[in-house]
């Protein structure tokens, strides 16, 4: 059997797609899809999670490098990492566009 190698790409996709599996942080993407930032406190309001889940939430994101976040002592304001945001909708598209071929053998 062939090795499988795994591009750079699939990491980064991989990578995007794990922080986002998760409907608070795709609530979290979305909202701030819809605006040019949004404060860490004013995101609490919205969500029935306390604040310590939601650090865990947004850590991930930033992690990733989907959001970024800019310190406001004593709030942290966050934004989408146009760039990374960019680079993952690119990879999703091309992912998602692939063909489906017929496999030269059956799996059993």
């Amino acid at each position: 059997m062939d090795k499988i190698i795994i591009t750079e790409e699939q990491q980064k996709a991989a990578r995007y797609a794990k922080a986002m599996g998760h409907p608070i942080r795709m609530y979290v993407l979305d909202l701030l899809s819809k605006q040019s930032c949004c404060y860490s406190g004013d995101l609490t309001e919205y969500l029935p999670i306390v604040k310590s889940t939601l650090s865990q939430h947004l850590k991930e994101l930033r992690d990733a490098g989907l959001i970024q976040g800019e310190i406001e002592a004593p709030r942290i304001k966050y934004c989408l990492n146009k760039e990374n945001w960019k680079e993952a909708q690119d990879l999703f598209l091309k992912f998602l566009k692939l063909e489906i071929e017929e496999p030269i053998q059956k799996c059993q």
